[in-house]
């Protein structure tokens, strides 16, 4: 079967399309060949390029696609360590393999998944892309390829001159030196032959742009790979995969909680034109077509019903309650502490409750996946953040084995870490399995919302100690009523758990990652952070931002009270508590002058907020900060974000256009969470099912944006440029601290101090 030309409308893959994706995985050893397949005119390098007879190089990017750049991130990596021209550059998805494990996600998460008496001797691998752990998993590993790769095309070109190698560099394809010039093309059976380097010598100075010379809007030296086929319509999402007698399925699953199909009325669906026919499962019930639509009638048309076997049945009335009474009376686990602050806070100078509701992630493009089941073979095309859990789900549904199921990654239209979820993968696969057909799932938008794990539901108190002035923060102690979030999340995504069983099994464990950031990053003498668990009747899920983003809104909110409760300016309140850290700080002066701060006061609708994020790395710490004002203006009963303006500390920068475009849709991406994205629920189903029931701002009600760039700490004497800062992945740090400088503005506008997420969820 040939393979025709990808367009945006339809992909038609053939039976031999994609084999280098096929791979195997295992624990053991620990030791992996290159699972990369070189096409007719390719040779493998190692397991991250493939360089073709012409010269152009092939990227394996070992992280998924959903937009954020990190194809031509780890691209870019690459041509800077290996001196190649841009436009020969391309890429592919990293088949399923344990050499694309991310280490720093396994040690990060190693806690989440092993048992309390098992000590964590080494990570096991985690294939996932998650939390912004790749680029400090991944940078070292390609570059030293790409290192290994110049190494070789040198020592070809070497001797073919007669030179020295030590001579020789490499820039735009091509070994250069002594006035001479070869192409990489003409290098590549000799450099090939060569021994590949133990050690390769990286390059002193790493990939890096400096963001103030970078003009918006100008010209890019490392363009988006992905953008021209995004513009053209030509770029191929999950839902755009096309097979030989391929049929379309629609679902619908039952309430959140403990519910089961009870009934259908599968006659119904007989009389809708284009259904095939009918599959059921425990908690779902699907429709086959010839088309996604017939599908999806024949499902309405059935009015499939579910009953709770035990009465457990998700309700923002019983959250609410299981979420009060473990704040005033359940198990507190005091994840960190600076000494003791209770004495201190047995008469606290001020408290305050904040909640935050269940949000939905509401990517734009719905979970889609295609399923094809023969001679004991399984494929699976979908968009996945973890591809190793897709395999497995897949393998289990089709009860085949994992290394008979192969997996080919499509990149995400959005994610926000939904497509953590790899139920999808499961149902497809039974659906093959029923049908004998490949067969293309794709949940519609109410699907999406009601079957979908959103981000936790939050309780909080948060009580402080002033000094007798009310000038100086002497006591603080944050104590957090929500599910174990991220546990049940790893439970699911690394141990394969069901989400009754994550759910039933963790929500009630402490959980340190599901708070990250929670410990204020200010000098207070006394100070800590307590969690308690609660089990509520709904599974959640980690979204864009996770802890941080919870733990921001609280404790930059609750440090704006203290400093109006005590007269002091929000800004100065702040600093005076910063002199252990010097680049948030940095931030702070950074932000408050490209925003005009104005001190927050006499209604000026200026609030203020900032947060750190630390990513423990085998190399050491890593640092993101960001200190974000927000403007807003009281309209008639509305109120109106005027202006975002962000200043940011990520490291080294390595690709300008992207962080700049990561920062701005993170900024986007909160303000969606300050102002809506929340859902209530009844009988298991949300109440806010749509897009445009969300509250999400519209392009019209987006704020003018400024984004302004630390470019890295000062350099210590004797050290290296690319030892002076590591970078930090800024696809969360946007998000993080923008609700809070929201939630300080609208207080300034309007004298009301909102603690509720989303901030208008209960009026003016």
């Amino acid at each position: 079967m040939a393979l025709h030309k990808p367009t945006r409308r339809g992909l038609l893959i053939g039976l031999g399309a994609g084999g280098a994706l096929v791979a195997g995985f295992a624990l053991v050893p620990r030791r992996y060949g290159s699972p990369l397949v070189a096409a007719r005119g390719q040779h493998v390098v190692d397991s991250y390029l493939k360089l073709a007879r012409d010269g152009t190089l092939s990227v394996a990017v070992p992280a998924c696609e959903m937009g954020q750049g990190v194809t031509s991130l780890f691209a870019q990596i690459v041509a800077v360590e290996l001196g190649a021209d841009w436009r020969r550059v391309a890429v592919e998805p990293a088949p399923v393999s344990p050499v694309y494990a991310d280490a720093v996600l396994g040690a990060c998460w190693a806690p989440l998944t092993r048992p309390a008496w098992l000590p964590v001797l080494s990570a096991d691998p985690v294939m996932a892309t998650v939390a912004g752990t790749g680029l400090a998993a991944f940078e070292a590993p390609l570059r030293r390829a790409a290192a290994g790769l110049r190494m070789m095309l040198v020592a070809a070109a070497a001797a073919r001159w007669g030179v020295e190698a030590g001579t020789l560099d490499t820039r735009d394809h091509a070994v250069v030196g002594k006035g001479r010039k070869l192409a990489f093309a003409d290098l590549v059976e000799a450099a090939l032959a060569q021994e590949a380097p133990e050690e390769p010598v990286l390059r002193e100075s790493p990939a890096r742009e400096r963001p103030d010379q970078v003009a918006l809007g100008g010209p890019l030296a490392f363009p988006r790979l992905d953008l021209p086929a995004k513009v053209d319509g030509s770029f191929v999402f999950a839902g755009d995969v096309r097979l030989p007698g391929m049929v379309h399925a629609a679902i619908a699953h039952g309430p959140q909680g403990d519910t089961v199909l009870a009934s259908w009325d599968a006659q119904a669906a007989a009389r809708v034109p284009g259904c095939l026919g009918v599959v059921h499962a425990r908690g779902w019930l699907a429709a086959i077509g010839t088309t996604w639509h017939a599908a999806n009638r024949a499902v309405q048309a059935m009015e499939p019903r579910f009953h709770s076997r035990h009465g457990i049945v998700a309700d923002t009335n019983s959250i609410d309650a299981a979420l009060d009474k473990a704040l005033r009376e359940g198990t507190r686990h005091r994840l960190w502490a600076q000494g003791d602050p209770d004495a201190l806070l047995a008469q606290p100078s001020l408290s305050a409750r904040y909640d935050i509701e269940p949000a939905l992630h509401a990517p734009l493009e719905t979970a889609t996946c295609t399923a094809r089941l023969e001679h004991g073979r399984l494929e699976l095309w979908l968009a996945t953040q973890a591809p190793e859990a897709a395999r497995r789900e897949g393998a289990r549904a089709a009860q085949v084995r994992e290394s008979a199921v192969v997996v080919y990654p499509m990149e995400a239209g959005g994610s926000f870490d939904a497509r953590l979820d790899m139920r999808i993968a499961a149902e497809a696969a039974a659906l093959a399995r029923a049908t004998g057909k490949p067969v293309q799932l794709t949940w519609s938008r109410w699907q999406e919302a009601l079957a979908g794990f959103p981000r936790m539901p939050v309780a909080a108190r948060l009580d402080a100690g002033m000094g007798p002035d009310r000038q100086q923060l002497l006591g603080w102690r944050a104590r957090i009523a929500c599910p174990a979030s991220l546990r049940e999340t790893a439970a699911r995504v690394v141990n394969g758990e069901g989400a009754a069983s994550a759910r039933a099994r963790w929500q009630d464990s402490a959980d340190p990652l599901a708070l990250e950031g929670a410990m204020p990053p200010y000098a207070i003498p006394e100070c800590a952070v307590e969690h308690v668990p609660v089990h509520v009747p709904l599974p959640t899920a980690r979204m864009r931002g996770g802890g941080h983003a919870i733990s921001a809104f609280l404790t930059e909110s609750f440090i704006d009270e203290c400093a109006h409760f005590g007269g002091a300016e929000p800004l100065a309140f702040r600093m005076a508590m910063l002199g252990h850290q010097p680049r948030l700080a940095a931030c702070l002066q950074g932000v408050a002058r490209a925003a005009m701060w104005g001190g927050g006061g006499d209604a000026s609708g200026q609030g203020i907020a900032c947060h750190t994020m630390r990513l423990d790395t085998p190399e050491g710490l890593r640092e993101g900060h960001v200190a974000v004002v927000a403007t807003a203006q009281r309209q008639a009963d509305a109120i109106r974000v005027e202006r975002l303006c962000a200043c940011v500390d990520i490291g080294r920068v390595i690709n300008a256009d992207l962080a700049r475009q990561q920062i701005e849709g993170g900024l986007i991406f909160g303000l969606g969470l300050a102002v809506g994205g929340s859902t209530g629920y009844a009988g298991g189903r949300p109440l806010a099912g749509r897009l445009g029931q969300l509250g999400l701002p519209l392009l019209a009600d987006c704020p003018k944006v400024d984004i302004v760039f630390i470019d890295g700490p000062p350099q210590l004497p004797g050290q290296r440029d690319a030892e002076a800062f590591a970078p930090f992945d800024p696809g969360e740090l946007g998000v993080v601290a923008v609700a809070p400088a929201i939630a300080n503005a609208l207080f300034s506008a309007t004298g009301l101090r909102l603690r509720r997420l989303p901030l208008l969820s209960e009026g003016l």
